[in-house]
């Protein structure tokens, strides 16, 4: 399994001033996208997130984003290591992704940019 690099996840409650600072904070420009009610916006290594409090309770559980190279085989080290899966895979505006429940209790989304056809 190959890990390509972390997504650190921020739940906020105004995403237009929040978007505003991190785009200046790093210089890049915001990948937005609805997902489940929950606006998302993606600038540079920080993933924003605002919604409703019942989807963004939900978000606040999980401690990072993963990328790596692919899902499926991310899904195979997890299962056979002792994760429990929760979610996935299923595939998002820019790959597929998954979350898992590590055997110490740790939540984390595992994503890679494999995008399948229709999504």
């Amino acid at each position: 399994m190959d890990i390509m690099g972390t997504t650190l996840r921020i739940c906020v409650d105004d995403l237009e001033t929040s978007v505003r600072f991190y785009e200046r904070l790093t210089g890049a420009s915001a990948l937005r996208f609805e997902r489940g009610g929950v606006s998302v916006a993606a600038v540079g290594c920080f993933l924003l997130m605002s919604g409703p409090a019942s989807e963004i309770d939900v978000l606040r559980r999980v401690t990072a984003t993963i990328a790596v190279k692919d899902v499926e085989e991310t899904l195979t080290v997890l299962t056979e290591g002792g994760a429990r899966i929760v979610a996935g895979p299923v595939p998002t505006p820019a790959g597929r992704n998954l979350i898992a429940v590590h055997p110490d209790g740790s939540v984390f989304e595992y994503a890679d940019r494999k995008v399948v056809a229709g999504a």
